[in-house]
């Protein structure tokens, strides 16, 4: 199996895949008479394809540990989707660039407190995994006609260890 080390959460090392979402360094103003801050435009929604709109969910994951195998990516076409973590456990975030339709090198980042991810549209990436405990998670993505989803399996899993 080939191994892929963790690597922490930053917005540049990110970028290409999507959006970090967090406070640190967010543009950020006061509202509702100076009693609440807002952390402004953090991420970027995309829809695409017929009839799209916003869905926002909540999903609870069981947890996983490393060192984790990793056997398979997936992919939406059609939207972006974007997971903000409702407790402070972290979780991982696997993500690829895409190489002529399929996954190429994946990278392994692991959360801090306050960060979630927007992955953007058509960006192949792991599953939900919270790491240490079960958790729930805030989840904007895209309903709508159309298959939103591919699934890559590699023919050589590889596997995720803590750096």
């Amino acid at each position: 199996m080939r191994t892929l080390r963790t690597e922490p959460l930053t917005r540049d090392a990110f970028a290409p895949f999507g959006q970090v979402i967090e406070q640190e360094g967010a543009h950020n103003y006061p509202i509702n008479s100076g009693n609440c801050q807002r952390y402004h435009d953090l991420a970027r929604v995309e829809l695409g394809g017929v009839h799209a709109r916003p869905l926002i969910s909540l999903m609870h994951s069981r947890h996983f540990t490393l060192p984790l195998p990793l056997k398979m990516l997936e992919r939406h076409p059609l939207g972006s989707q974007a997971f903000y973590p409702l407790s402070s456990h972290p979780f991982l975030v696997v993500v690829a660039p895409d190489e002529s339709g399929t996954p190429g090198t994946p990278r392994a980042f692991l959360t801090g407190p306050g960060q979630g991810v927007n992955i953007a549209m058509n960006t192949w990436h792991g599953v939900l995994t919270p790491l240490g405990a079960d958790a729930d998670f805030l989840c904007v993505d895209r309903g709508g006609e159309g298959n939103n989803l591919e699934e890559h399996f590699f023919a050589e899993p590889w596997v995720v260890e803590a750096t």
